[in-house]
């Protein structure tokens, strides 16, 4: 009768939470360039808004260097007024088809702002797992009051939900840690 609620649901919905969080924290600009820093940039080309690694091949030829090969010259500075608008707060140079962005060293203040931004987005990242906790914990509710498991099954099915959300903010908060970490070096 167990097979009636699927933990494993809830484990790859937490799993895809977690991997949500990781790519938003890896467009936080740290002191090295990072292509995925370009991730959340959208151009309005063609009529409608597309990512700038559609338009261009990114590469970081150098630890403080984002390199932008762009295909089409009629975007280049479409591109360039894009990265400009941006929250990044770098500024384009361009050379023929090739856009370079310097990654310049983080201020002090800077850290401490990007500190926060992490923060934030890792308690989005915790209350995403809280709430398919809940999910998880209603649809046992919902189980055992039409009998289709028994209290035991409920009890264990809970506990078992309880240590996977444990487990997951675990990670959350090592990822939180690392990346912290990485913006605080020098």
């Amino acid at each position: 009768m167990s097979g009636e609620f699927n933990e494993s649901n809830y484990s790859s919905k937490m799993e895809k939470s977690i991997q949500s969080l990781k790519k938003d924290i890896s467009t936080l600009r740290t002191g090295r360039a990072n292509t995925s820093m370009l991730d959340t940039i959208k151009v309005d080309v063609y009529g409608q808004l597309m990512p700038i690694d559609q338009l261009a091949t990114i590469s970081t030829p150098e630890a403080r260097l984002i390199s932008i090969q762009v295909w089409d010259k009629a975007n280049i500075n479409i591109i360039e007024s894009s990265i400009q608008k941006s929250e990044l707060g770098i500024n384009p140079q361009i050379d023929g088809q090739i856009i370079r962005l310097r990654i310049p060293d983080l201020t002090e203040d800077r850290r401490k702002e990007l500190i926060k931004v992490l923060k934030s987005m890792g308690e989005k990242g915790k209350i995403a797992v809280r709430n398919i906790r809940r999910e998880a914990n209603e649809e046992l509710k919902k189980k055992l009051k039409e009998k289709i498991i028994s209290e035991d099954q409920n009890k264990n099915f809970e506990k078992n939900i309880q240590k996977l959300t444990d487990s997951n903010i675990e990670i959350i908060d090592k990822v939180l840690t690392n990346k912290e970490k990485e913006i605080s070096q020098i």
